[in-house]
């Protein structure tokens, strides 16, 4: 029965490389998800600072014909 063996150990390896992949896979499922979520912390942070330079450009143009004014006075 050595032909039975044989046939035996190419099933544990062929089962090992299966396991070996799934796993491989669950891993890169996991990895996937953590650069996802930093994606989504990018994507907040630059809507926070794209608002705020609105907010800061809203201001300067406020600002600006005054400062235009106060120096044709001058």
């Amino acid at each position: 029965m050595p032909g039975l063996e044989l046939a035996e150990v190419i099933l544990a390896v062929i089962i090992g490389t299966l396991a070996a992949i799934v796993y491989s896979l669950r891993v890169l499922i996991l990895l996937e998800r953590r650069v996802a979520g930093m994606e989504m912390n990018i994507q907040r942070m630059t809507s926070k600072v794209l608002r705020e330079e609105m907010v800061i450009e809203k201001a300067l143009k406020r600002k600006s014909p005054a400062r235009r004014a106060k120096k044709r006075k001058r």
